[in-house]
């Protein structure tokens, strides 16, 4: 006996510079409303199709490796293949890129394992955020930040290695009422690429649990500031030390930065996982 709803993973890329970021607004096009008008054209489905992301991403932010969730009726899950040899998934990944706009995409499709929630389950994201303090390449210019002055990368990484671990990051994260902005960090740095047509290009690579709002912005915008010479690495260290949002941070450009993966445990950990992160964290 078939459920009443299949639960699908998505797995998806979208170049955020023309959406107002991934929540669904009123007026406004975002990744979220246009992922869902596609799901709706293609599902037919009673029940508008809604969608659960693992991160949501702001105005202007990329994603090359986003997870979402959509529960679909049974019998429109049953009715996605349209030709015998597809599977219900694969008729849903051709037929949903067939609709979406060129600057989104849907790289897979997947039944989702039981207990499996795009958002709740995962035990990581891994963003990375490109700077170049070279002459830009004109082609990179939406996926990567110019910045005028040379950029030491050894006061960057020195900068990046107090925040690590598991901690309280109040002084980077603009307040929300009720939510907790401990997280830990599990990685934080930074190497200049000497390949390719920018070779002052610098990388960071930001790995946690999960983020708060603008979270990585505000670090980078503040860590910039060291590595440009601007700042001390006293000044970054007495920010991170406060108990909360500093004025003195500056949130750095959203289009350097992209969403590049998000982690999950085992499927038999999944559930329990999901359960587990709705809790409100507390540092021991």
């Amino acid at each position: 006996m078939l459920p009443e709803t299949v639960r699908a993973r998505l797995d998806l890329s979208y170049d955020g510079t023309d959406f107002s970021g991934w929540a669904t607004q009123p007026g406004l096009r975002t990744v979220q409303g246009v992922l869902e008008d596609a799901l709706a054209r293609v599902v037919r489905q009673e029940a508008h199709p809604r969608v659960t992301v693992a991160g949501r991403t702001d105005a202007g932010v990329h994603a090359r490796g986003q997870v979402a969730h959509v529960d679909i009726d049974a019998g429109a899950w049953a009715r996605m293949p349209g030709r015998a040899e597809r599977t219900p998934a694969e008729g849903l990944l051709t037929r949903l890129n067939g609709v979406l706009p060129d600057d989104a995409v849907v790289r897979s499709v997947a039944v989702a394992p039981a207990g499996f929630d795009a958002r709740f389950s995962a035990t990581e994201r891994r963003y990375a955020y490109r700077v170049t303090d070279a002459v830009p390449d004109v082609l990179l210019r939406r996926h990567v930040l110019a910045v005028g002055r040379p950029l030491d990368v050894d006061a960057l990484n020195a900068a990046s290695s107090i925040l690590r671990g598991l901690r309280d990051f109040a002084p980077f994260c603009k307040a929300r009422e009720g939510a907790t902005t401990i997280r830990e960090l599990k990685e934080l740095s930074w190497v200049r690429e000497t390949d390719g047509p920018d070779t002052g290009l610098v990388v960071a690579t930001v790995r946690a649990d999960a983020f708060c709002h603008s979270m990585v912005r505000s670090l980078v915008g503040a860590l910039l500031a060291v590595g440009e010479g601007r700042r001390h690495l006293d000044w970054f260290a007495a920010i991170a030390s406060g108990s909360e949002r500093s004025q003195a941070v500056a949130v750095a450009p959203p289009h350097g930065l992209t969403l590049e993966e998000v982690g999950y445990p085992e499927d038999a950990e999944l559930a329990a996982r999901a359960k587990a992160t709705r809790g409100r964290r507390t540092l021991p």
